[in-house]
């Protein structure tokens, strides 16, 4: 079993550029795929982006290709999400997920087990 806490978020205005941590305990992070979803008020929760356990295989929402980076250093069992470009409908709570039992990570939030409590990111205009 793994926990994950995520930091990282405030406030911050168009443009503007903010890293996401997620933080893992247990010695067993390094097997685990990691995803980052998002969920705005009164939207459901929305795939943001996923990282194989190893880092080889990185997948993307198309609302934030090319703007959001995700990484992961499994020596230190954290898992960035760096985002810049950040525009107004990114504000949302942004939760890390991890999974160990598909062979490659998941862009469905149904098939993670495991979930940090959700960090506020709130882009002004």
């Amino acid at each position: 079993q793994v926990q994950l806490v995520e930091s990282g978020g405030g406030l911050v205005q168009a443009g503007g550029s903010l890293r996401l941590s997620c933080a893992a305990s247990g010695r067993t992070f390094s097997s685990y795929h990691v995803g980052w979803f998002r969920q705005a008020p009164g939207k459901e929760r929305e795939f943001v982006s996923a990282i194989s356990w190893s880092g080889d295989s990185t997948q993307y929402a198309d609302s934030v290709k090319g703007r959001f980076t995700i990484s992961r250093d499994n020596a230190k069992r954290t898992v960035y999400l760096q985002m810049n470009s950040l525009k107004p409908e990114d504000t949302a709570v942004y939760y890390c997920a991890g999974d160990r039992l598909l062979s490659v990570p998941s862009t469905s939030s149904y098939v993670y087990p495991y979930w940090g409590q959700g960090i506020q990111v709130t882009v002004s205009s």
